[in-house]
């Protein structure tokens, strides 16, 4: 449904970021923790930050939205558009810090690719179309945390799993 040129990619590549990460995880449940609001909301947010609100209509077209709590209580929406869903291998979305009225701002594009390691899962994020360096340099250190944070949860579900009489 999307065509190529929806893809990260296309952009100036100082204008944006990719990030590789392997988790020790299978692939099915790295997916489930990106696209379920169960898990969302337990890592996809800097260190400090909270998120209390994650939905989305996971479909090409479908909106997603959020909302991050600050450490100081400042509430951030963020939202986009699911650009291409290939489950358990890509998922493409457009991201967009909104107003206090849900207005979105400059828009990204995010994609993240899932692939088998071994036994784990490679991700590779790129976010493009960033409207400075600054922006750039902001997302880069908020994923490298939010992923960070990942690597905890997917522990945390795996352990209770092996636990469980």
């Amino acid at each position: 449904m999307t065509a190529k040129n929806n893809r990260p990619g296309k952009t100036s590549a100082a204008l944006k970021i990719v990030i590789t990460r392997v988790f020790d995880a299978l692939r099915e449940l790295v997916w489930q923790a990106w696209t379920k609001p169960e898990h969302i909301k337990e890592w996809s947010a800097p260190r400090g930050f909270a998120i209390p609100v994650s939905e989305g209509d996971l479909r090409p077209g479908g909106a997603w939205r959020a909302c991050m709590l600050a450490p100081d209580g400042a509430r951030l929406l963020l939202g986009g558009i699911y650009r291409e869903i290939i489950e358990h291998e890509l998922l493409v979305f457009s991201h967009a810090w909104m107003d206090d009225d849900g207005k979105p701002g400059h828009e990204t594009l995010v994609a993240v690719r899932f692939s088998n390691h071994g036994h784990k899962t490679k991700i590779t994020l790129e976010q493009s179309n960033f409207a400075s360096a600054g922006s750039r340099d902001g997302h880069k250190g908020g994923w490298t945390e939010c992923l960070e944070r990942l690597a905890g949860h997917l522990a945390n579900l795996q352990a209770r799993v092996k636990n469980k009489p």
